[in-house]
């Protein structure tokens, strides 16, 4: 697989070597051993989630508190979304801006996101299917929203995708610089500090 860093720092773009045959296809879509190569740790999965979208529908801007945070390894196994990430590290000389990837079941491309980045992703198809892996479970008290609306992040959705479709918990959420002043947005330096905690242990773990 080929993997190329976004340009957000600490997100990844990730495409696998796909082998077909008159049977069908096959590919290795997740790789732990090659993500920890660029990433400088493997990422600890505990929770796996399936969304089916129709065509229009936005989820996210979602994040969580960190520590733990969720990392997210983002593939579609059906139809396609166009998925994105947004710095939402404050601090970060990329803060307030995102970079985006199309997720098919052409492709079959990947997207990961470390801790503490915001997500998102518009259905392009009906019937969209996204498969993502996370290093943590889901807990509400934890979990947070960004308005994908807010102009100041200024998400651009593709024509094909028509009309966005929110949630009401997506509509109501606060903007950036709401989510900012509320304080519930990490800092880049707390970020790095703790990807760092994460190498270092995955460092003294092959050391034992």
């Amino acid at each position: 697989m080929q993997i190329r860093e976004l340009k957000i720092p600490d997100s990844y773009e990730i495409t696998p070597k796909q082998f077909g045959d008159d049977r069908g296809v096959f590919l290795e879509w997740y790789r732990f051993d090659k993500l920890a190569e660029v990433v400088g740790h493997p990422v600890q999965l505990r929770q796996a989630n399936t969304s089916v979208s129709k065509r229009g529908v936005v989820r996210g801007i979602h994040f969580a508190d960190v520590p733990l945070g969720q990392a997210k390894y983002v593939t579609a196994t059906h139809g396609a979304v166009l998925d994105y990430v947004i710095d939402i590290r404050v601090g970060s000389a990329t803060y307030g801006q995102w970079d985006s990837v199309l997720l098919d079941d052409v492709d079959r491309r990947a997207i990961y996101l470390s801790e503490g980045l915001g997500h998102a992703f518009v259905a392009l198809t009906d019937d969209a299917t996204v498969s993502y892996l996370v290093s943590d479970t889901f807990h509400a008290e934890r979990e947070h929203g960004i308005d994908p609306l807010d102009p100041e992040i200024g998400l651009v959705f593709p024509e094909g995708a028509g009309e966005p479709l929110l949630s009401p918990k997506d509509t109501s959420a606060p903007t950036l610089a709401e989510a900012a002043v509320a304080g519930l947005l990490p800092t880049w330096d707390d970020m790095r500090a703790y990807y760092a905690s994460l190498d270092a242990a995955h460092v003294a773990g092959e050391g034992e």
